[in-house]
């Protein structure tokens, strides 16, 4: 099956090679093809399979050329211009820009000078010096890329939460659907709701493991089946691995709480459950208080527990714990002394603080942004577009005359709505942690985000003096996206969560959870850390057009994963508490 996530890889791709031969206009348009198709809210080649075109022609950004490659792509699974670009430019792009300060213009460059390919190319010209002797490059730039290469390479391993998920879905629909398997649930990374994920683990109960398995591999969505035996199998669909496991029903809570992990949680929990004369694993828990060798066997005992994965956890006397907190960081202490945290949940977001429209790099109009926010049953929403700046895409932010322009647009639109509008500008923090906005602009807005988007790779020294700057900044309500980072792209700021949480506590500033798929940037641990020290989060998304607000899913669970509850977070307050708190 062609997954919008593969679709979507293929138009970045495209951009990437037209922007390294030094086409201009053409790879914008083919990005915001490949977000748009991405954040599509069904699958684009089940609307085509299904005879429905105009699904296709009706994406935002997708005109008649891009639409009838995305029919060529599900058709025949290649795209004949884009593989003549793979020819004229024979480079793993999506590698070679994994790496710091590699763009496809630099690829390109570097692919006519020094014909590099890959990054074992690119680390061996760094290494011998090759790099600082093209134009345009230095020793700086070469040593940099010289650093980064093994990161680009670890990354690479790993799919991104929001990508992985939409597929882990559809699994469990499909599961759902087969008559031999009476219950499922995936497992592992992606049920814990980590950022990036391996592979898709499922899990299902049947009667007849054979039957299960034979009913999976029968999955029309299918493109390769890698292995598969009487109670596991693993396929490949688009360009991801899932492996099915199938278990007898009566032990289904017990593998389930098993696989879903992670080790260190179950490490912590089967030594928890030791201490209480009990044996835990995949097959059950077991009293084994009377046992004189409890390590004899995996069913040794009398099994108390394992049909349901709740009954796990009471058996040891605690409450079931969520899967976004099982990574051994004091969940299990907090269940056992009945506190653990009462989870934020999407339901509990009544608006979104960080959007943009066409006024900077967004693909919407102020109207048709709002529109979106009010279907969604938001008490308030915010438009916050790029102030200029250093680091701000394309040069697109506003000046603080465009900015007074904006507020007073946003004030007409807000008159007219059925939410309450909000004004708001995303700034940018510069390397020395100022925002650079007039006392006019800051007087005319209600809400102030300001955001790293140059200077990543600062010490950590450096970044945290610039982002606690900003932090004590009495217009700044909003630390947006703290570290910079891109998942699987760069690595950001090196920040200190505790440090930025405590000083946000104290000039009551929020800390903000991106929930953009590629950002998730504060991430669940730096959440709970920040959290610790007082401060408080915003979740929103940076949504550049309507299909994105569906982005806040990905946030809440990762504000989930740092312990946040609803009096966490200032967008889950009404209206009276969100503008007392904004400066």
């Amino acid at each position: 099956m062609t997954t919008n996530a593969e679709l979507a890889a293929r138009f970045e791709e495209f951009a990437d090679l037209l922007e390294a031969d030094d086409v201009e206009y053409k790879p914008r348009a083919y990005r915001r093809a490949a977000e748009n198709i991405l954040a599509h809210p069904s699958p684009i080649a089940d609307q085509l399979e299904a005879g429905n075109e105009e699904a296709v022609e009706n994406i935002d950004g997708v005109g008649d050329a891009i639409s009838s490659k995305i029919v060529e792509y599900v058709e025949t699974g290649e795209i004949e211009e884009l593989e003549e670009l793979r020819e004229d430019l024979p480079v793993d792009m999506a590698a070679l820009t994994r790496v710091e300060g590699v763009g496809p213009k630099t690829v390109g460059s570097l692919y006519r000078e020094l014909e590099i390919q890959d990054l074992d190319d690119l680390e061996a010209a760094a290494e011998a010096g090759e790099i600082q002797a093209v134009k345009g490059f230095g020793p700086k730039t070469e040593q940099n890329i010289l650093e980064n290469v093994e990161f680009a390479r670890t990354i690479g391993q790993r799919q991104l939460l929001g990508e992985a998920r939409p597929l882990a879905d559809d699994v469990l629909e499909y599961l759902e659907s087969v008559d031999a398997i009476t219950e499922t649930e995936v497992a592992g990374s992606i049920r814990r709701w980590r950022e990036t994920i391996g592979d898709v683990d499922a899990l299902a109960a049947a009667d007849s493991g054979a039957d299960a398995i034979e009913a999976f591999l029968e999955w029309e969505s299918i493109d390769d089946e890698i292995e598969s035996g009487p109670e596991k199998a693993s396929v490949r669909v688009g360009d991801v691995r899932v492996d099915l496991r199938v278990v007898v029903p009566e032990e289904f809570g017990s593998a389930l709480q098993y696989f879903t992990g992670s080790k260190d949680h179950n490490v912590r929990l089967r030594n928890y459950a030791i201490e209480r004369d009990m044996k835990l694993n995949e097959y059950g828990a077991f009293d084994v208080s009377d046992v004189d060798d409890p390590d004899a066997g995996q069913r040794v005992g009398e099994r108390v527990a394992g049909e349901t994965e709740a009954e796990m956890y009471e058996a040891l006397g605690l409450p079931w714990i969520p899967p976004e907190l099982r990574e051994d960081r004091g969940e299990i202490d907090a269940a056992a002394a009945g506190e653990l945290p009462d989870l934020i949940t999407q339901g509990d977001i009544r608006g979104d603080l960080h959007t943009h429209t066409e006024w900077s790099d967004g693909n919407n109009t102020i109207e048709e942004m709002v529109e979106a926010a009010a279907e969604r049953g938001y008490d308030y929403y915010a438009i916050a577009d790029h102030a200029e700046g250093p680091g701000v895409v394309g040069g697109m932010g506003l000046s603080d005359t465009e900015i007074l322009e904006q507020v007073e647009a946003i004030r007409e639109v807000d008159a007219a709505a059925d939410i309450e509008v909000l004004a708001g500008i995303e700034a940018n923090i510069d390397a020395d942690g100022e925002i650079g906005l007039g006392d006019e602009v800051i007087d005319a807005l209600d809400v102030i985000v300001a955001s790293p988007h140059s200077a990543l790779d600062q010490d950590s020294a450096a970044a945290a003096d610039r982002l606690v700057r900003a932090i004590e900044n009495p217009a700044v309500d909003v630390i947006g996206h703290p570290s910079g980072r891109l998942l699987n792209e760069r690595e950001g700021l090196a920040i200190d969560a505790s440090a930025l949480g405590a000083a946000a506590a104290e000039h009551d500033t929020a800390l903000e959870v991106n929930s953009n798929l590629r950002r998730l940037d504060l991430w669940g641990s730096a959440v709970q850390a920040a959290l610790e020290e007082g401060a408080i989060i915003a979740i929103n998304t940076d949504a550049h057009q309507p299909a994105t607000l569906e982005y806040v899913r990905w946030g809440v669970h990762t504000a989930r994963r740092g312990w946040a509850e609803p009096a966490d977070v200032i967008n889950a307050w009404d209206l009276e508490e969100l503008r007392n708190f904004l400066h």
